[in-house]
């Protein structure tokens, strides 16, 4: 019966991470009565649509609370030592590191021993399961408040985009790389989406994204618009709940669109990236493999020139969403 406390520690990574990481509170609330997560100041806002996870703390603010167990999912010196110093009993995390003393059971995770299939929401399992808790679940959950739809609502009327709509996240965590990130596929598929289905696009993306959703709505022309640095998470959250699709590269808001619902396509460009790894998980997801030959070594953290994302393979993206679509009106 369940009457304890866990702490989750997911404090590293991208959006996407501990949105996935919210499948092990899920399993740990199989047992624990409540589970806090400490996870990157960044991250708060997103940790907070985890309905798994009671309270959320940022890393750097110590926990007031006991806890009878603790699983740290991104494990380095610092998250590793917070469960110890805390004298929480029992300690999951990462085998084959320096600081794995400090753990009580030690997990191996699965990609070093040479796996590169297995979805990484179930890797992450392999945490919760070295407690024996139940397998809650492998679809991460993202929890929309009413407050946001609504603000979604407003966004849309304001831009007279109250009827049915497309969301495209043209890029991804990489703000580094945005100064040579290719926006001609996309353009070209923003405006054939417009064309061919007359329906509107909303370009979305961060405040350091901007520039080039503005590009993109502008190249495009007529029913594009760039709503990039105008949406929270969860602002973002009920527009993809609220759209016909949502086609985006791999990224976090890829993983959100896919956890509320959206029918969601996710673009893995790179020969290098992992499609089978990282697919968006949801009712409504297709993904939408390398096509472009890359030059080996070229992965996105340094990848120069991003020629694949130029040379997207629009029609293959085309028919992932007529397939997601077309499922969706058999039902």
């Amino acid at each position: 019966m369940a009457s304890d406390r866990a702490l989750l520690v997911a404090a590293g990574g991208g959006i996407g991470d501990t949105l996935f990481a919210g499948v092990v509170a899920r399993s740990l609330r199989t047992r624990y009565a409540a589970v806090d997560a400490v996870v990157l100041p960044a991250h708060v806002e997103l940790a907070a649509h985890i309905p798994s996870v009671e309270r959320v703390i940022p890393l750097g603010t110590r926990p007031d609370a006991r806890y009878d167990a603790a699983v740290v999912t991104w494990a380095t010196l610092r998250t590793a030592l917070l469960p110890w110093t805390l004298r929480i009993p029992v300690r999951v995390g990462q085998a084959r590191r320096i600081y794995s003393p400090l753990f009580t059971q030690r997990v191996t995770v699965r990609s070093e021993l040479g796996d590169r299939t297995t979805h990484w929401t179930q890797i992450l399992l392999d945490y919760a399961r070295a407690l024996g808790v139940d397998d809650a679940g492998a679809t991460p959950q993202f929890a929309l408040r009413d407050a946001e739809r609504a603000d979604a609502r407003t966004l849309l009327h304001v831009h007279d985009l109250e009827r049915r709509y497309y969301v495209l996240h043209p890029t991804r965590g990489l703000s580094a790389q945005r100064t040579r990130w290719p926006i001609e596929g996309f353009v070209a598929l923003a405006r054939r989406l417009v064309e061919r289905d007359g329906v509107a696009v909303v370009v979305t993306g961060s405040a350091d994204d901007a520039q080039l959703a503005e590009a993109i709505a502008d190249g495009a022309g007529r029913g594009v618009h760039s709503l990039a640095d105008a949406t929270s998470i969860g602002v973002f959250g009920a527009l993809a709940e609220g759209a016909r699709a949502v086609i985006a590269m791999d990224s976090g808001p890829m993983h959100v669109a896919a956890a509320v619902g959206a029918a969601t396509v996710g673009i893995f460009a790179l020969q290098s990236d992992e499609p089978a790894r990282w697919a968006p998980l949801g009712r409504r997801t297709a993904t939408v493999g390398a096509t472009y030959p890359c030059p080996p070594g070229h992965r996105k953290e340094t990848c120069p020139d991003f020629a694949c994302v130029r040379a997207l393979d629009v029609p293959a993206v085309l028919a992932a969403l007529d397939g997601l679509l077309g499922a969706a009106a058999e039902r």
